[in-house]
């Protein structure tokens, strides 16, 4: 053998990186490194490479680097784009540089769009001819969609669309249709709009399926892509910072301590500390921790948890098993989350036989919600986005996205029974929790929520 590429997907970020060398030559390097970095040690050692290079295709904006952690561990360098916006030393790649990997070469191709620096990197094998056979293109040009150019703000997203046009249009397609696509994300990322199921593709595929490549001018395009752009996550901004700077080196991901069910109560009442409960929907609305804030353990928790969690509190957890503590912990460590104050030890079993109080949440089923929507005492709020709300909803709800609900607390009537959706109940479940932590007394949730209702063929209001 001679090349290696294998490709790490990390669930919930939807995140793909990669480890690509010559185990002949025993050399390979690392694109796009997630922060907890142990699973690119395992693998190398597992071929028989040394990881020399780290390539960064842009200064990302949904998940903690790792190429700091990385460096410290294996002394490779550090490559990325061209751009002052970087505060660490590194190597800045131009067009046409690249990278040797014994047989393998990647050579870089400036691709701004998504960022003013991105760059895509092309993928040679002298075994196989003096052409590239494939790309990683980072967030440049996904299954079935392309990186969004709105989450720098400032007024830069119309000069970034037509970058980005020109990258995909100039440099991407004319590689040809037999060319592999290795992005950086997969379905569940908010970096496009709605990225594809497919984890690699073809510049052929995508040439003819993607939305993105279908024939329009410059101007066209810009207007398409922006149309019906989704608010970025919240914690986008402050991840972007945090990758231009230079991640703290950690070492290892953070080991979380048990704690009992009085050391968990007095832990939540210190300032500035926040209780995550990862369970089930259902299982929060039977009985949870008074002031807990409900965002299972599913894979939309990081980016809900990115959304709704200030990463400078103290988190505390509430798990349903030892398995659940490991993997909450990971997501969190690779969204930058480095205040971790415990976990509850054996999970609400523990709080309950303490004799400690407990909170609930009411559940309806959308035939109830269908029966009692019009009730004077009931308030149905919507949670979803504004697109979604926009497509349509419950007749007579209220809207109020989920992201922004805390801001907006004064405008509902506390006297009322409020009764909260979503798509599916998760984000409702979020919402529930948040009303109750802030002293609304009568509270329900809908399990299934839209795609119930929708179901059940209930009737649909549209704005």
């Amino acid at each position: 053998m001679a090349l290696i590429l294998e490709q790490i997907n990390v669930e919930g970020l939807a995140h793909l990186s990669y480890i690509i060398g010559d185990d002949k030559a025993g050399v390979a390097a690392v694109i796009d490194p997630r922060r907890d970095v142990d699973i690119y040690l395992q693998k190398a050692r597992e071929i028989g490479v040394r990881i020399a290079d780290i390539v960064e295709t842009h200064i990302h904006a949904d998940f903690v680097s790792g190429a700091g952690e990385l460096q410290a561990r294996t002394q490779a360098t550090i490559h990325g784009g061209k751009t002052a916006d970087y505060q660490f030393e590194l190597h800045q790649l131009q067009e046409g540089d690249e990278i040797k990997l014994g047989s393998v070469t990647l050579k870089v191709l400036h691709t701004p769009g998504h960022t003013p620096e991105h760059i895509s990197l092309l993928i040679y094998d002298s075994k196989q001819g003096k052409e590239p056979f494939a790309v990683f293109t980072g967030d440049t040009l996904f299954n079935l969609d392309v990186g969004r150019p709105d989450l720098l703000g400032a007024g830069t997203e119309k000069q970034l669309a037509q970058q980005l046009y020109n990258s995909l249009l100039d440099k991407l397609v004319p590689l040809g249709d037999r060319i592999e696509v290795y992005p950086c994300h997969g379905a569940g990322s908010a970096c496009g709009k709605s990225i594809g199921d497919r984890r690699h593709s073809t510049i052929g595929n995508e040439r003819i399926y993607n939305p993105a490549l279908q024939e329009r001018s410059k101007t066209e395009f810009v207007e398409w892509l922006m149309q019906d752009m989704p608010e970025p996550p919240r914690h986008y901004a402050r991840l972007k910072k945090v990758n231009a700077k230079g991640a703290k080196v950690i070492g290892c991901v953070p080991t979380l301590q048990p704690l009992t069910p009085r050391e968990f109560q007095q832990a939540m009442q210190q300032p500035n500390t926040v209780a995550i409960d990862t369970r089930s929907i259902l299982a929060f609305g039977g009985g949870h921790i008074p002031g807990a804030i409900n965002i299972a353990l599913r894979p939309e928790f990081p980016n809900w948890v990115g959304w709704m969690i200030d990463p400078e509190q103290t988190v505390l957890l509430v798990v349903e098993s030892e398995r659940d503590v490991k993997l909450a912990t990971e997501q969190l460590f690779r969204l930058g989350y480095d205040h971790l104050g415990g976990y509850l030890h054996d999970g609400m079993t523990s709080w309950q036989n303490a004799g400690l109080p407990l909170d609930r949440v009411g559940e309806w089923t959308v035939q109830e919600l269908h029966q009692h929507k019009e009730d004077p005492d009931v308030l149905v709020l919507d949670v979803r986005g504004d697109d979604e709300y926009q497509k349509g909803a419950v007749p007579g709800a209220k809207h109020m996205f989920v992201a922004h609900l805390e801001e907006h607390l004064h405008e509902l009537d506390r006297s009322k029974h409020i009764v909260t959706y979503c798509g599916s109940g998760f984000r409702a479940a979020i919402a529930a929790s948040l009303l109750k932590k802030h002293g609304f007394e009568n509270v329900t949730n809908i399990p299934g929520s839209w795609i119930a209702w929708k179901a059940a063929g209930l009737p649909v209001e549209t704005t």
